[in-house]
């Protein structure tokens, strides 16, 4: 799905040049569930940027389901990212002022899809998130835990080829966090490919292999042959 060689970004201002990525190269194959670990400054975020279209290396090669997509411009990097890219964030970055209804329903709005179609494909992913009893909620309403379930409904309600997700449990309690890396695993298990960036070593054990960068290069890759599965409870 994803093949990356020698990619390169530089971030630079009047006094500071900073590489961020230093000809990395990575794949990532269909169905996998990758984890992407290292300490702050390391190059995870932009990599995961990259990976994700919002932003474009400096040199290097980007091939994304058999097209070479690294000098893209910004629209059609969007093109490419709204029909097959579904993001999870840290801070949920849900809209307060709509509800779990309509923030799920938002990204199938931008990609144009009718209403009738919305509405079963909305109330289909609420239903497999276990949030649907929540449709008529505002983010504020909800827990850490609960708002996670409907950033990951969002993302998935597009059916996306690929989900990343930057550090979905950074700001959830021990409990919240279990049941997002469950769910994640739930959707692993039933196909998805997942990119997942972490600090967090506990979560890192739920994904099929994981990769330490250092200084915006790869310093080691291993197949997780510990995978966690299912919760202790």
């Amino acid at each position: 799905m994803i093949k990356i060689t020698d990619l390169v970004k530089v971030y630079r201002t009047e006094e500071v040049e900073t590489t961020a990525l230093n000809s990395l190269s990575l794949e990532v194959k269909e169905g996998e569930f990758v984890s992407i670990m290292g300490s702050s400054g390391c190059g995870k975020s932009t990599l995961l940027n990259i990976i994700g279209l919002l932003d474009s290396p400096d040199d290097g090669s980007y091939t994304f389901g058999g097209t070479e997509v690294a000098k893209f411009n910004e629209k059609e990097r969007a093109s490419i990212r709204k029909a097959n890219i579904g993001f999870v964030f840290q801070n949920f970055n849900l809209i307060d002022e709509l509800s779990v209804y309509e923030n799920v329903e938002l990204p199938l709005i931008y990609n144009g899809v009718k209403s009738s179609e919305r509405k079963k494909r909305v109330t289909e992913i609420l239903e497999r998130i276990g949030i649907v009893h929540r449709a008529k909620h505002f983010p504020l309403q909800l827990s850490g835990g609960q708002q996670q379930r409907v950033a990951v409904a969002r993302a998935l309600v597009t059916n996306p080829k690929l989900i990343l997700a930057d550090e979905p449990t950074g700001n959830l309690d021990s409990k919240s966090g279990n049941e997002v890396m469950e769910l994640l695993t739930e959707l692993h298990t039933s196909g998805s490919t997942i990119i997942m960036v972490t600090h967090s070593a506990y979560d890192a054990q739920f994904s099929s292999r994981i990769i330490t960068l250092n200084d915006g290069a790869i310093i080691s890759e291993k197949v997780n042959e510990h995978k966690v599965d299912v919760l202790v409870q």
